[in-house]
């Protein structure tokens, strides 16, 4: 059974991840045959300041 996370900034409606959900799961049952009720999708959602990328500045 596949588990998709996604991690990505907070901010973004019920009907995008809804949709974004439809499309994963998608690729999933028509590229490794998977049934519909094996695909699972997880969204983490974060907001901006939870993440640092490159703090020296380097």
């Amino acid at each position: 059974m596949p588990f998709v996370e996604v991690h990505w900034y907070e901010g973004r409606s019920d009907e995008q991840k809804t949709e974004i959900a439809k499309r994963i799961s998608q690729a999933l049952m028509d590229i490794a045959d998977v049934p519909p009720d094996h695909c699972w999708i997880k969204f983490s959602d974060s907001s901006k300041t939870d993440f640092l990328i490159n703090p020296t500045g380097e």
